[in-house]
C-alpha cells in the first residue's frame, strides 16, 4: 500500500509541477479533461494517496532507510 501511495503522489507532483510550470494539466489531457470520470477518479486516488502518505511521516518503521536510525555496533 505504502509503495503504491508513493506512486500515486509523485504522478500527483509531476502533474503539479507541470501545471505550475507549464499550464498543462498532464491528467487531464490523458483522461478526458477535468471534468472526465477518469481524471477525477485519479485526482481523488492521488488525493488519498497523499494523506495516506502523511501517516508515512509518522510511522517509524515506515521511514525510508536513510531516515531510520542506525546503530553502530
Amino acid at each position: 500500500m505504502d509503495t503504491l501511495s508513493l506512486v500515486l503522489i509523485v504522478i500527483g507532483a509531476i502533474n503539479w509541477g507541470l501545471i505550475g510550470i507549464f499550464q498543462f494539466d498532464l491528467v487531464a489531457s490523458i483522461f478526458g479533461g477535468m471534468s472526465g470520470v477518469v481524471s477525477r477518479i485519479i485526482y481523488t486516488l492521488v488525493g488519498i494517496a497523499g494523506i495516506w502518505g502523511m501517516t508515512m511521516l509518522f510511522r517509524r518503521h515506515s521511514k525510508p532507510a536513510f531516515m531510520q536510525e542506525h546503530d553502530p555496533d
